[in-house]
C-alpha cells in the first residue's frame, strides 16, 4: 500500500512538473524581459529608437553582408549587429526581419565579381583586411561591413564600419559598435517616415555652385528633398525648409535678404553657415604661384553678432595640415611633383563628446578663419565643434600667400596658439537683428508682424566655406563631382562628408535621435604582450584546471555516496 501511494505521488509530481514546465515555456514565448547589467547600458535602446520601432506600420527586411570567414574583430562586430537587430525585432513586435549573407559564397569567380559590383553600386563600401598569423604570414580578404534595409519597396544602404586612420583597428571596431544603433535606426526612420523634410542651398551671393557641392547634395538627397534658390528679398520664401545651407558666399548680402533669413530663424528655421571672412583665390596660387588674402565683407557681421558669434578676418596656419603637390624639377626639365605640407590647409580636430562630431576623422580645410562667441547673449547655449591643433598661428589680411613659403616656412616657435575654434553650435532663443529697426521697405504691402524673438532653434557656424566643397573633375562633356573629403593626391578620406551630414541631421532632429551618437562603450582590450608570454599558463588554467576540478568533484561525490549508504548497512 505504501509503495502504491509513493508511486502515485511520484506520478502526480511528475505531471505537475511537466504542466508547470509547459506553462512557463508558453508564458516565456509571449513575454520578453531583459535586464541590462552593463555599466554603459550596452544593450539598452534609447527612447527615440523604441518610439520609432513601436510605430512601424510594416515589416523591415535587413540583409547584412557580414558573414563567412573573418578575423575575430569582425566576428565581434557581427555579433553586436545581431544583438542589436534582435533588440529591434523584439521592440518592433517582430517586424524587423534579418538575414546574414556571405557575399563570397559562390563557386565561380564570375559570380563573386558580379556580387561585389552589385553591392558597390548600391553604396556598400568594401574594406580590405590584412590578417597576420602567428608565423608572420599575411592573408588578405575583402569584406562588405554593411547592410541593406528594405521597407515597403524602398531600399537604403547602411555602412557600419568606422574607418578613422587616427585610431587603431580595435578602436575603429569599437566606434563602429558604438554607432550601430544610430545608423540603423536612422535608416529605419527615413524608410518609414510619412513626411520628408526639405532643405535648401542658398544662391544669389556667389555661393558654391551645384557641382562644387554635388557630392554632399547626392548624400543629403538620400534623406531629404534638396533644393537650390535665390531669396530675392521675398518674405516667407524659406518657410517650407527645415534647414538652410549657406555655402561660401562671396558677395554682400542685401538688407532685404538678411531680413528674410532673420525672420526665417525667428520662426524656428535652422541655418548651417559656412563662411569665409578672407578672400583667397586658389586658382591664382596654382597658375602664378602666389595670391593675396584680402578682407571680404559680407554684410553679415551685425547679424551673426546678434545671434552670438563673430567670424574673425584672420587666416590660420597650422602644422597639422594636408599636403599639396609642388613641381621640384629644374627649369626646362620635365615637371616632377612632390607632396609637401601646406600650412594654409589645416586638418581640424573634431570635439569627441558631441553627437555631431563624435568618432569623426580629421576635417580637411582650406584658408580657414577663426571665430569667437559673444558672451552677453542670454538664452543661447554655445558649443565649439571643430578646432585647430595645438601648433597654430594666425595672420591678418591683407597678406601675400606664395608657394615660396614652402622653402622658408615660419619657425616652429611661431606656432604658439593652441586649439583655435573654427565651428560652433548655437542653440536657444535668438533675438532679431532687426529689432527696433524700420522694416517697412522689406515687408511692402504685406500684413506681416515682425518677430523680434525666436522660438527655440539652432544653427551651426563654420569659419570655412571649403569644408563643404568637393573637387570637380572636368571633362569635355561634363563636370563630375568627386567624393567630399577625399584628398585627390593621397586618396586619404577625411571626415568632411560625415561632419556635414551630422550637422544637417542634428539641426533637423526634433526627437533627439542624434543623441544616440553620444553612446560610449568602454574598450576593454587584452594585453597582447602578456598573452604571448603567459599563454601556457592561461591555457592550463582554462583547459586543464576545469577538467581536474570536475574529476575531483566526481570522486568526492562517489566517496560521499559510498560512505553514506555503506553506513546504513552496518
Amino acid at each position: 500500500m505504501k509503495k502504491s501511494n509513493l508511486r502515485r505521488e511520484n506520478i502526480i509530481q511528475l505531471l505537475l512538473t511537466l504542466v508547470i514546465a509547459v506553462l512557463l515555456a508558453f508564458i516565456s514565448s509571449h513575454i520578453y524581459y531583459r535586464v541590462d547589467l552593463t555599466s554603459e547600458k550596452r544593450y539598452s535602446l534609447s527612447a527615440s529608437t523604441r518610439q520609432i520601432l513601436n510605430e512601424l506600420a510594416g515589416p523591415v527586411f535587413v540583409q547584412i553582408y557580414l558573414d563567412g570567414e573573418m578575423p575575430v574583430g569582425f566576428k565581434k562586430l557581427r555579433r553586436s549587429v545581431k544583438d542589436m537587430l534582435d533588440e529591434f525585432r523584439i521592440q518592433s513586435g517582430k517586424k524587423v526581419i534579418y538575414e546574414f549573407i556571405d557575399p563570397f559564397d559562390f563557386d565561380s569567380q564570375e559570380e563573386k565579381k558580379e556580387m561585389m559590383e552589385t553591392l558597390y553600386e548600391k553604396g556598400l563600401q568594401p574594406t580590405n583586411i590584412h590578417d597576420r598569423d602567428e608565423e608572420g604570414g599575411v592573408s588578405q580578404k575583402m569584406v562588405f561591413p554593411g547592410m541593406i534595409m528594405n521597407y515597403n519597396g524602398m531600399e537604403m544602404t547602411v555602412n557600419i564600419l568606422e574607418n578613422n586612420p587616427a585610431q587603431s583597428a580595435a578602436q575603429n571596431l569599437n566606434s563602429s559598435i558604438e554607432g550601430l544603433e544610430y545608423k540603423m535606426i536612422q535608416a529605419v526612420q527615413n524608410l518609414s517616415a510619412d513626411t520628408i523634410y526639405n532643405i535648401a542651398f542658398l544662391e544669389g551671393h556667389g555661393e558654391l555652385d551645384e557641382f562644387s557641392v554635388g557630392n554632399i547634395t547626392y548624400e543629403l538627397a538620400k534623406y531629404y528633398n534638396v533644393d537650390r534658390g535665390v531669396i530675392g528679398g521675398k518674405l516667407n520664401i524659406l518657410d517650407k525648409y527645415a534647414t538652410l545651407i549657406i555655402a561660401k558666399p562671396e558677395l554682400k548680402f542685401s538688407e532685404a535678404d538678411k531680413f528674410v533669413i532673420d525672420q526665417y530663424i525667428m520662426n524656428g528655421g535652422r541655418v548651417l553657415w559656412l563662411l569665409d571672412a578672407v578672400q583667397v583665390r586658389s586658382d591664382s596660387l596654382q597658375s602664378a604661384g602666389s595670391t593675396a588674402g584680402l578682407y571680404r565683407p559680407l554684410n553679415l557681421v551685425d547679424q551673426l553678432f546678434k545671434y552670438g558669434v563673430r567670424v574673425n578676418p584672420k587666416i590660420v596656419q597650422d602644422q597639422q595640415c594636408s599636403i599639396i603637390p609642388i613641381n621640384i624639377a629644374l627649369a626646362g626639365q620635365q615637371p616632377r611633383f612632390s607632396p609637401v605640407p601646406w600650412i594654409y590647409f589645416p586638418l581640424l580636430t573634431p570635439l569627441n563628446n558631441h553627437p555631431v562630431t563624435k568618432n569623426l576623422n580629421l576635417i580637411k580645410s582650406e584658408f580657414i578663419n577663426t571665430l569667437d562667441t559673444v558672451s552677453a547673449i542670454p538664452g543661447v547655449k554655445k558649443k565649439y565643434l571643430l578646432f585647430t591643433s595645438k601648433f597654430s598661428r594666425v595672420i591678418s589680411p591683407p597678406v601675400r600667400i606664395s608657394l615660396e613659403e614652402i622653402k622658408n616656412p615660419p619657425a616652429p616657435k611661431e606656432f604658439n596658439v593652441s586649439h583655435l575654434p573654427v565651428a560652433v553650435l548655437l542653440e536657444g532663443s535668438f533675438e532679431s537683428v532687426f529689432k527696433n529697426r524700420p522694416t517697412d521697405r522689406y515687408i511692402g504691402k504685406m500684413k506681416y508682424q515682425v518677430i523680434e524673438k525666436s522660438v527655440s532653434t539652432k544653427m551651426i557656424v563654420v569659419a570655412d566655406g571649403d569644408i563643404i566643397r568637393n573637387d570637380v573633375r572636368r571633362t569635355a562633356t561634363r563636370d563630375i563631382p568627386l567624393p567630399l573629403g577625399e584628398d585627390r593626391y593621397t586618396k586619404q578620406i577625411y571626415g568632411n562628408k560625415d561632419f556635414i551630414l551630422n550637422a544637417v541631421n542634428y539641426l533637423i532632429d526634433d526627437i533627439n535621435l542624434m543623441n544616440i551618437r553620444s553612446k560610449e562603450l568602454k574598450l576593454r582590450l587584452l594585453n597582447k604582450e602578456r598573452i604571448k608570454k603567459e599563454q601556457f599558463k592561461w591555457k592550463l588554467i582554462n583547459v586543464v584546471f576545469p577538467v581536474i576540478f570536475i574529476i575531483i568533484f566526481g570522486v568526492l561525490v562517489v566517496l560521499f555516496r559510498k560512505r553514506k549508504y555503506t553506513r546504513w548497512k552496518i
